[in-house]
């Protein structure tokens, strides 16, 4: 029995160290000064229809009806980095369901989030009221452009996008 409760102990730590993504969980106390200095500044400049990253209405365009090339990879793409946190519906899982949310959102707010979600989650009024909700942030899985747009594009199909 003993064994038991220690295996248990260990994978347990083993997946939230997993789930951690690497993203800093708290401010050094040399940080915590400079932050409140600097929030307002950025948070009034912030856009919240397009986030805070490089993409934009001018360097991402897409088309009306689906790519199921980009789709598909994408699905296996969220099979690995996305799914375990995210369910398809609009059921919360650790972080919300993702459902309608290319309905919500604008195509280049999501590229942004996905390839870039800490500086967006520190300014977004939205994001920041939905982590008080999930209790957790988004991890930076360092995804490379491409497989972001695919993810992207199996969002679209998961909304319905024909």
């Amino acid at each position: 029995m003993r064994n038991i409760k220690i295996l248990l102990a260990f994978v347990t730590f083993g997946f939230f160290i997993a789930c951690g993504g690497g993203a800093p969980k708290t401010e050094t106390p040399s940080e915590t000064p400079a932050a409140p200095a600097e929030a307002p500044a950025d948070a009034a400049t912030y856009d919240p229809t397009r986030g805070e990253g490089k993409f934009n209405a001018d360097n991402l365009k897409l088309d009306a009806t689906l790519n199921p090339t980009f789709a598909d990879a994408g699905e296996k793409a969220a099979g690995v980095k996305c799914t375990s946190c995210h369910k398809l519906s609009d059921e919360r899982l650790v972080g919300p369901g993702w459902a309608g949310v290319t309905e919500r959102r604008t195509h280049y707010w999501i590229m942004n989030f996905i390839t870039n979600p800490d500086p967006m989650i520190d300014k977004d009024p939205a994001l920041q009221a939905q982590l008080e909700l999930c209790l957790v942030r988004m991890p930076n899985q360092s995804l490379a452009e491409e497989e972001a747009r695919n993810i992207l594009e199996f969002m679209r199909k998961n909304d319905g996008v024909k």
